[in-house]
C-alpha cells in the first residue's frame, strides 16, 4: 500500500549533531503532534563522523517518517539542504538548522504563509530589530552578520532584512524549481536561492521569527567571509552567464 504524501516536509541538515540531535528530533515531533500536521522529517547527514547517522536509525525504527539521507562525504550546508529538498514529498517544504535557533513552532507562520498564497516564506532575525531574539549573538557576531548581510543586499539586490536565517519554507512547486538550480554548496546558498526565487518571479515572505544564539554554531564570519563573499561574486557571475534563467 502506497503511504499517502505528506502536507509537510522539514529538512535538516546535520554535521556532526549527536549531542544536539535528539532534544531536535523530540522537538520536532511534538510540534508535528501538537498541530497535527502531516509530516515527514528528513535529516541530511553530512559526512558525520560521530554517531548522528545511527542515532537517526534506531529513532526511526519507532517513527517511520524519519527518515536519513545520506551525502557523498561532508559537502556542506548548502549541499545538505539541496539534498534534503529535491528527496522531499511534501506540498509545503521547509529547512530548519539542526539547532532550532528558531523554535520548530515558528515554522507555522511560514506555512500559513504559503497557505495564503506565498510561494516562498523565510525566517527574519531583523525585520523588528532584535525584538525576536531570545538570546541575542554576541556583539562582535552581530557586527559581522550585518556587514555581511548588507554587502548581500547590494552584491545580489536582495530587499530582505536578513538573508542568513536558516528557517526558510516553500512550495513544492518553488522548492523543485529554485533548488534545482542552486549551485552554491557552502555557507552562501541562502543569497542563491534568494535570488533564484526573484528571478522566477515566485511571491516571497519575509516574517519575523524568534530566534536564540546557541553559542555552539559552526558558523563562523570571520572564518568563513571570504569565502562567503566569494561565493556571492559567483552567483553574480552565474547570472551573468544566464544560469538561472527559465528554460522554458
Amino acid at each position: 500500500m502506497n503511504q499517502q504524501t505528506p502536507d509537510y516536509s522539514i529538512v535538516i541538515p546535520a554535521f556532526n549533531e549527536s549531542a544536539r540531535l535528539p532534544a531536535t528530533l523530540d522537538a520536532v515531533f511534538v510540534c508535528i503532534a501538537r498541530y497535527g500536521w502531516s509530516a515527514e522529517v528528513i535529516v541530511v547527514n553530512d559526512g558525520s563522523t560521530d554517531d548522528t547517522a545511527e542515532l537517526v536509525r534506531k529513532r526511526a525504527l519507532n517513527a517511520p517518517s524519519l527518515k536519513l539521507l545520506q551525502n557523498p562525504g561532508n559537502r556542506g550546508k548548502g549541499y545538505s539542504v539541496r539534498h534534503g529538498m529535491l528527496a522531499a514529498s511534501g506540498k509545503f517544504l521547509l529547512f530548519t538548522d539542526s539547532d532550532l535557533s528558531s523554535p520548530i513552532a515558528e515554522a507555522e507562520k511560514l506555512f500559513a504563509a504559503l497557505r495564503s498564497g506565498y510561494d516562498v516564506a523565510i525566517g527574519s532575525r531583523w525585520l523588528d530589530g532584535r525584538s525576536s531574539q531570545t538570546r541575542p549573538q554576541p556583539v562582535y557576531r552581530q557586527f559581522f552578520g550585518r556587514c555581511f548581510n548588507f554587502t548581500t543586499r547590494m552584491i545580489m539586490n536582495l530587499p530582505f532584512a536578513d538573508t542568513q536565517c536558516g528557517f526558510k519554507a516553500f512550495t513544492r512547486e518553488a522548492a523543485m524549481d529554485i533548488f534545482s538550480r542552486q549551485t552554491i554548496e557552502g555557507w552562501g546558498f541562502d543569497p542563491e536561492i534568494l535570488f533564484i526565487a526573484i528571478q522566477h518571479g515566485y511571491k516571497i515572505k519575509e516574517i519575523t521569527v524568534q530566534w536564540a544564539h546557541d553559542a555552539r554554531t559552526r558558523m563562523s564570519y570571520l572564518r568563513n567571509g571570504m569565502q562567503m563573499l566569494g561565493e556571492l561574486l559567483a552567483i553574480r557571475w552565474n547570472a551573468l552567464r544566464g544560469r538561472y534563467r527559465k528554460t522554458n
